[in-house]
């Protein structure tokens, strides 16, 4: 199975409420003639998220291929282009991100029914080898994470090695999505000794400080039923 993520923020001064509107109707209806699709994700930024102004992206689109062939057609497709061009108005194109990706379920739990899905940002710490940073995450710190008791699911989204070709560096590494019954169970579990042992152990392998991330709802538009 092949899946791509795109990463968008809208185009100002569009408000985000007639933005998700517009994405998961006009938009949605546009992806989904995209030929081979199998499975279509798109998952929104909450609300309560710009209280403290905007945020990095308002949101981000998975789409599922059967294979990495199926995935290139459909980007090379009439109706790609299509939706693409359709967009202008409504995403800020240069800060679009389109990353490839290499799925490693790590807890595989069930997404809860009107939970709330946690997206990270993740880049590698600066001079660290890449299959290094690949190996440490999923092998070492990724178990340790999945220990945290309030997360119900938890999925790293490596980006492929193909964006990396020719010296290529993508804008990210990688995406750490994690799964909460709510905001709420989102707090308890930052509070637990798992969450501070998570914490330390990142200083091995990832920038210092937080990386950036968006708490968002999902809406699945193609796929309810797809593993």
């Amino acid at each position: 199975m092949y899946k791509i993520a795109l990463l968008y923020k809208r185009r100002l001064p569009l408000p985000v409420e007639t933005f998700q509107q517009r994405w998961l109707s006009e938009h949605s209806v546009r992806i989904c003639k995209v030929p081979g699709l199998l499975k279509y994700v798109q998952s929104h930024a909450l609300p309560q998220g710009y209280r403290k102004g905007e945020l990095l992206f308002d949101g981000i689109e998975e789409l599922w291929f059967a294979d990495e062939e199926a995935g290139r057609r459909a980007q090379t497709s009439e109706e790609w282009a299509a939706v693409a061009k359709a967009g202008d108005d409504l995403f800020d194109t240069e800060r679009t991100v389109i990353l490839p990706i290499e799925l490693h379920v790590i807890k595989d739990g069930p997404i809860p029914k009107d939970g709330v899905k946690n997206i990270e940002f993740v880049t590698r710490r600066p001079g660290l080898d890449l299959a290094e940073f690949r190996r440490y995450w999923r092998e070492i710190h990724g178990p340790l994470a999945s220990r945290i008791p309030t997360i119900c699911r938890y999925e790293q989204n490596h980006t492929a090695l193909s964006a990396y070709v020719g010296g290529s560096r993508p804008a990210y590494d990688g995406l750490a999505i994690t799964w909460f019954e709510s905001t709420g169970a989102m707090k308890e579990g930052a509070k637990t000794r798992e969450y501070a042992e998570t914490r330390a152990d990142e200083a091995a392998f990832l920038p210092d400080g937080h990386l950036p991330i968006i708490i968002t709802r999902e809406h699945t538009i193609i796929g309810a039923s797809f593993p």
